[in-house]
């Protein structure tokens, strides 16, 4: 079984995991050859992913965070993790974000 690389929980298969990319796909139109490879693609718990982008802009991921390791860096992240650590595998929080907070991420 393949463990999540930004908590190192193991994956379990079903609605807990998602894929995300390294180099934000609102990219694509000027670094398709980033984009579209397989080693821009990260399988990842939903709560893990949801955590990435609430934390970075598109912008920051695309510029600085676009490894694992650059992500895991943020004191932010490495909080996370400490928390997320003590919840089950499946565990998934599903808070609605505000219009305002949603587009202060993309720019």
């Amino acid at each position: 079984m393949k463990e999540c690389p930004i908590c190192s929980r193991k994956l379990i298969t079903g609605d807990s995991i998602d894929e995300h990319h390294l180099v934000p796909k609102t990219f694509k139109n000027r670094y398709k050859d980033k984009v579209h490879t397989k080693d821009n693609k990260i399988i990842i718990h939903k709560v893990c992913h949801r955590k990435i982008h609430a934390t970075f802009a598109e912008i920051d991921l695309y510029s600085y965070y676009h490894t694992v390791e650059r992500i895991l860096e943020h004191v932010e992240i490495q909080k996370f993790i400490k928390w997320i650590a003590k919840k089950p595998l499946d565990y998934y929080s599903k808070n609605k974000e505000t219009r305002e907070r949603k587009h202060k991420r993309r720019r």
